[in-house]
């Protein structure tokens, strides 16, 4: 049986608050990057996720390695007290971040060119039916 889990990580980003959402499945790690604007309370966060997590336009999943391991509880509020005190995300997640990036540039280029092209070929349009409209004149 295949475990998912996730983590979100809410740090400052000159000037708003930035939220990295990392969903670990099948040994792969989907990342989604939220803007909250100013520093969200807990409550807002919980809010938040119960709302527009289901919204969220994850990466696509780029293959890591989980380590699944038990933990003492004091352990784990160290750690956690440690990964409070770091400032921004794990490289794994900046690949898929950056790979989310690089294909939604591709898919404006391809919207933006076919949006030039129509209009180009609208004012072809146009000029031609002036072009008819002024011969049938005389």
């Amino acid at each position: 049986m295949d475990k998912a889990s996730g983590k979100l990580t809410v740090y400052f980003e000159e000037p708003f608050w930035v939220g990295i959402f990392e969903k670990f499945e099948k040994g792969h790690l989907s990342v989604a990057k939220v803007t909250f604007g100013a520093e969200p309370k807990e409550y807002e966060v919980n809010e938040f996720i119960l709302k527009y997590y289901d919204r969220l336009q994850f990466s696509p999943a780029v293959a890591t390695l989980v380590k699944e391991a038990r933990k003492n509880p004091k352990r784990m509020q160290r750690d956690a007290k440690r990964q409070m005190q770091e400032r921004g995300i794990s490289t794994k997640a900046q690949q898929a971040l950056k790979l989310q990036q690089e294909q939604n540039k591709q898919e404006r280029i391809v919207r933006s060119r076919e949006q030039k092209e129509a209009d180009e070929q609208r004012m072809f349009e146009l000029k031609q039916q002036k072009k008819k409209e002024k011969h049938k004149g005389h």
